[in-house]
């Protein structure tokens, strides 16, 4: 007879637990994806989901429709470029793997990583990869040198840091037709540095969106060309997003990047429906390469993405969808929607698929229930409107937002500004009242929209009387690049001073019922500026502060 004792007992049930410990990390499904001979990630810095949903991308079309994909994956906080490439290649956030800013070195940061690998950083993908399978032809191939230093280069068989993204592709393409490797890593960054200087949402950005499609369509090509394009499965990527001119903020914008799959054993037409980070993409490599990632890794591979696997199961979990596109649509750091004087706003939505569109007018989030969009209409007041698009029984976008704000010519409505200039550097706003202004005058909001006369150093200051209907707490947010100040009757609110790129800062206020004066102080150091005043109160929804609630008088 056998004796169960409880220590037997105990051991059993340790080792019941490493085992379902061992299935969690494969998200509980055992599903082994086909086995490839050759893994291609192409990274592209910047590429928003925005930016391909809105160019033209034949290639990376393609690819979704005969592979799988999600436009909602996400990046890790701060959207910054070396923290999120960091988190892309070992399989971690920066909690584990230490990189926290782009400030980072490798002799030179205060977060060190919890374990070290091949070199004295976190183990990557690169470094896992040389020690389980020595025998690897594998490469990586970067725009941005500083890519270089987040990963083991002497792992690599193949390592060259090019000064364009051009020269990178003639590198790759050389590379997979010559050496047809089992492991590549590209890296293209021009696209970053068009949303630096021309912006995200904009046509310069969708055109080098466009571009980059065509570079990707050549790395396949160069599969083909090498014979290796059978065997070979492609994940597409970035590091993050942006918003206006920028990026290392906390918006959907900067933070929503796309995730692709395509080619050997990938599922066809397929929609990723289980969430999907930045530091999956490590672990899926891993997983088509058949290594055991390390235990400190918290990325799990994608696997529902290949052929034979089930379904994720999602319990309550909404399945991410395109957002609607609300026109005016969105541009820069403005939001959508726009300000209309003496009109009325027409509304146009738009959406991808077969998606139905819900939306409110008074700010809330729109559910099932909500009025369907059929068609363009019109509204005659200020409005704070949102939409959500639906799709079967579990499938839903992120909540889009525009901001219509209507006024009268002759309603008495506007914002006062004086606009200066100073041969002094200012690094924090400069007390105006000291100063003279160049000019003075009127407008309905505070934007620095057709006053400013220069790119460089300027500042503004602008007074109005802002309209209460309820007492209670009011929210105030100044959104600028670089800093400012909000006042309400005289007691400073908001301080978002400073020289820095566009951050949102918030402070409180109780008010009554009535009108209560407010000045803006603002001022531009040099490069990007932009400027925008949000409230939010009793029965108001954050908005922009609407130009019929600001008076001159």
């Amino acid at each position: 007879m056998k004796i169960i004792t409880k220590k037997t007992s105990y051991l059993s049930a340790v080792l019941a637990l490493i085992l379902s410990s061992i299935a969690c990390m494969d998200g509980g499904n055992k599903t082994t994806p086909s086995k490839v001979k050759h893994v291609i990630v192409i990274g592209v810095d910047a590429m928003s989901p925005n930016g391909i949903v809105n160019a033209e991308t034949p290639v990376m079309d393609d690819m979704m429709a005969n592979g799988a994909y999600t436009l909602n994956a996400r990046g890790v906080l701060p959207t910054s470029s070396s923290t999120n490439w960091a988190s892309m290649v070992s399989g971690s956030g920066p909690e584990q793997h230490g990189v926290t800013s782009n400030g980072w070195e490798r002799d030179d940061h205060s977060l060190p990583p919890v374990l070290t690998g091949m070199e004295d950083i976190f183990p990557t993908i690169f470094g896992i990869a040389r020690e389980q399978r020595p025998d690897l032809e594998m490469g990586a191939i970067y725009t941005w040198g500083g890519f270089g230093r987040l990963i083991e280069r002497s792992a690599l068989s193949y390592d060259t840091t090019e000064e364009t993204d051009e020269l990178t592709l003639e590198k790759a393409t050389s590379y997979i037709k010559e050496k047809k490797p089992d492991f590549l890593f590209i890296h293209f960054d021009d696209l970053d540095h068009v949303g630096h200087s021309l912006g995200h949402k904009t046509t310069a950005f969708y055109e080098a969106v466009s571009h980059v499609d065509q570079q990707i369509g050549e790395i396949i090509q160069a599969t083909k060309d090498a014979g290796t394009f059978e065997e070979t499965a492609f994940i597409v990527s970035a590091d993050h997003g942006g918003i206006g001119c920028g990026h290392g903020g906390e918006t959907m914008d900067e933070i929503e990047i796309p995730f692709i799959l395509y080619g050997k054993g990938v599922k066809k037409g397929y929609l990723i429906k289980n969430k999907v980070y930045t530091y999956d993409n490590a672990a899926t490599v891993a997983k088509l390469l058949g290594i055991q990632q390390p235990y400190a890794w918290i990325g799990k591979p994608v696997i529902s993405a290949f052929e034979g696997a089930p379904e994720p199961n999602l319990k309550n979990q909404k399945v991410l969808i395109a957002s609607p596109v609300i026109h005016p649509k969105a541009n820069l750091y403005d939001s959508a929607g726009g300000l209309y004087i003496d009109e009325e706003a027409e509304v146009t939505m738009e959406n991808n698929g077969d998606a139905e569109i819900r939306y409110t007018t008074d700010g809330s989030v729109p559910n099932k229930n909500s009025s369907l969009y059929s068609g363009p209409f019109k509204l005659s007041e200020s409005t704070v409107l949102t939409a959500k698009a639906f799709l079967g029984d579990n499938q839903e976008s992120n909540t889009s937002i525009a901001f219509y704000r209507l006024v009268k010519k002759n309603a008495k409505n506007g914002v006062r500004y004086k606009y200066y200039e100073s041969n002094k550097e200012w690094q924090f706003l400069p007390v105006f009242e000291s100063l003279r202004p160049l000019k003075t005058g009127t407008t309905y909001e505070f934007r620095i929209d057709n006053i400013n006369e220069q790119d460089g150093q300027y500042g503004i200051q602008y007074t109005s009387y802002i309209q209460i209907d309820t007492a209670g707490d009011y929210r105030f947010y100044i959104n600028s690049d670089d800093g400012s100040k909000l006042y309400i009757n005289g007691n400073l609110v908001v301080d978002n001073d400073g020289g820095h790129g566009t951050i949102e800062r918030m402070g409180s206020v109780t008010l009554e019922p009535g009108k209560h004066k407010i000045r803006v102080d603002y001022h531009n150091q040099a490069g990007g500026a932009w400027l925008d005043a949000f409230y939010k109160g009793p029965g108001v929804p954050k908005q922009i502060i609407p130009a019929d609630k600001l008076f001159r008088d």
